[in-house]
């Protein structure tokens, strides 16, 4: 299966956190939606990575991403600072997360470029990001066969156009449930994804946190658990790693 497996381009956010629990504190910690994406996927399958960094984004962050098989051709550093969020999370299982600050640097001007070797991907992940630069990316891969996005509620509020125009053009959607209600109108699951369905995507993945998560087509379900466990330090990033795995077992498949 090995000389099947097919290099997955993603395009996102790598930035810099500062996560705050009722136990612990942590800042200047690698973070972004591509990060923990790229860290889950390259487990499985070869990352080329686009983003943007600062000049002050720490040596050790990139030689961990250097150290999986991920591809920094397309990591850009600009002059400026790295992309900072920061966060506090409360609750018994840290179920409730406020976002503390943003400060979006050399993010804010960014605009997804791939080098030349990245625009024959096959395998296409558009992290969290504005709409209209996930459009952008696909202009850039002409030969995609599998494209799948994630979103969040901010773009649902903001950006509702570039959303439907994306979802016409990706053939799987990632939503969490409180997404996908507010995008569909629907008040259940099902009837949420087949509305999400009807724009074009042929899978819309249902994010459901500790309750694992619903793939729906038209014509199945299936249901997959998380997998329980006993101590939780911090839960950022965990539906961009689940990403990562959904598009690293994709991409070794052979087949979208």
């Amino acid at each position: 299966m090995a000389d099947r497996v097919r290099p997955i381009l993603v395009v996102g956010s790598v930035a810099l956190d500062a996560v705050h629990t009722p136990s612990e504190s942590a800042s200047e910690i690698l973070g972004g939606a591509a990060s923990y994406f790229c860290l889950s996927a390259a487990m499985f399958a070869p990352i080329r990575l686009v983003a943007v960094v600062g000049e002050d984004f720490p040596p050790e962050h990139r030689q961990l991403l250097e150290s999986r098989p991920i591809d920094l051709t397309g990591l850009q550093v600009r002059r400026g600072k790295t992309f900072r969020w920061t966060a506090r999370y409360t609750g018994v299982r840290l179920e409730n997360r406020e976002t503390l600050d943003t400060q979006l640097n050399v993010f804010a001007d960014f605009h997804p470029t791939l080098p030349p070797a990245y625009r024959d991907s096959k395998v296409v992940f558009l992290a969290n990001i504005q709409p209209e630069l996930q459009l952008e990316v696909l202009e850039q891969v002409p030969d995609a066969e599998f494209i799948a996005c994630d979103t969040m509620k901010l773009w649902l509020d903001t950006a509702r156009p570039g959303l439907e125009r994306l979802f016409r053009r990706v053939d799987c959607v990632l939503m969490n449930d409180e997404e996908a209600v507010q995008f569909s109108g629907e008040r259940f699951l099902p009837s949420a994804a087949r509305a999400i369905m009807s724009y074009g995507p042929r899978a819309v993945i249902i994010k459901r946190g500790e309750n694992g998560s619903l793939l729906f087509t038209p014509d199945r379900v299936f249901l997959a658990p998380a997998h329980p466990l006993e101590t939780v330090r911090d839960p950022t990033g965990a539906g961009d790693a689940f990403a990562g795995g959904l598009m690293g077992a994709i991409a070794r498949a052979g087949d979208g």
